[in-house]
């Protein structure tokens, strides 16, 4: 028990004096391991808008991705800020760490709630100073965006509205870190944003909704005793099964729609298939089941690479298209 109990918390080298270890802290609170989630569709929002509209800038790019990394680890440290709030991390003894259960900062004292709720202010505060240049740069369409990005983060966890605790957090999340930041890089670049931009977006939602589902799944009794009503609440293990089978299936539908219209190259047909071979297997180690924690866990990391794959070899075919 005592090593399970090393391995599921941050490491206590984040602890003590320094500016340096203050900065790790700060760093690692933000659980940057996630943050591809929202930089990934960033990037082939960027690939798409410069290789089928032929509408590139690099400052906007650099300012539109640094925003919405910032919005996103802002958002996870007020997550981690809420759940102290309402017990589910506090009460969560089922986690697999670090994947679930949050970052524990709060709960092993590497940070006070207090730090953690100024840290997402500052964190959020330095995404709305970019996106106001942003705003001045590319007018004020802006400001939609990251009120529309900043507001899913913010109802997400906002006791209260709490979208994650009505059943609608996974769909605030597909839309917050896949179609959003996919298209509204596409607008900022383009001007406009086509039926393709869409269609190459799709996988990307599903594929991040998938990490959420699955890492539901430790987390039912805690979220439940907390009253946070996620669909895996409600749904159980075997519903999350089911919904992550939906996921995989709409991401390969998407991508096969995205063919069909000549969006991606046919050769992208074998990844797209591949990968949702690979979700199909990880939806196959979902269980609530104690004994099978192990499989469940080598599902969560699956999932995770499942979303970093597809996004890859999105970006290569999308480039790759250019010079066909």
């Amino acid at each position: 028990m005592q090593a399970m109990q090393q391995i599921d918390r941050p490491s206590p080298a984040l602890a003590g004096p320094g500016m340096a270890v203050a900065v790790r802290r700060a760093f690692f609170a933000t659980r940057p391991a996630f943050l591809t989630a929202s930089a990934m569709p960033v990037l082939v929002g960027a690939a798409w808008a410069g290789a089928a509209l032929h509408r590139f800038n690099g400052l906007l790019f650099g300012l539109a991705l640094a925003v919405t990394v910032l919005a996103h680890a802002a958002a996870n440290v007020y997550n981690d800020v809420t759940d102290d709030l309402n017990g589910t991390d506090p009460g969560n003894t089922n986690l697999i760490y670090p994947y679930t259960g949050g970052s524990r900062f709060i709960q092993t004292g590497l940070l006070s709630r207090g730090q953690m709720t100024r840290l997402a202010i500052g964190l959020g505060l330095a995404a709305l100073l970019l996106g106001a240049l942003l705003a001045v740069l590319r007018g004020p369409g802006v400001i939609l965006l990251g009120c529309a990005g900043l507001g899913i983060g913010l109802l997400y966890s906002l006791p209260g509205v709490q979208l994650s605790a009505r059943g609608l957090g996974e769909a605030a999340i597909a839309a917050g870190f896949g179609i959003l930041p996919g298209l509204g890089v596409v607008w900022l670049q383009a001007g406009y944003a086509d039926l393709d931009a869409l269609l190459i977006c799709v996988p990307m939602s599903a594929w991040v909704t998938a990490i959420l589902v699955i890492n539901e799944v430790p987390d039912i009794e805690a979220d439940r005793r907390a009253h946070k009503r996620t669909l895996v609440v409600r749904w159980g293990a075997r519903g999350a099964r089911w919904i992550y089978g939906s996921l995989t299936v709409i991401a390969l539908a998407a991508a096969a729609a995205a063919i069909a219209r000549h969006a991606l190259p046919l050769w992208y047909a074998a990844p797209a298939v591949a990968l949702a071979g690979l979700g199909l297997r990880a939806a196959r180690g979902i269980s609530s089941d104690q004994a099978l924690r192990p499989r469940l866990k080598q599902s969560i990391e699956l999932t995770l690479a499942i979303h970093a794959l597809g996004c890859v070899a999105m970006i290569a075919a999308i480039l790759l298209k250019l010079i066909d």
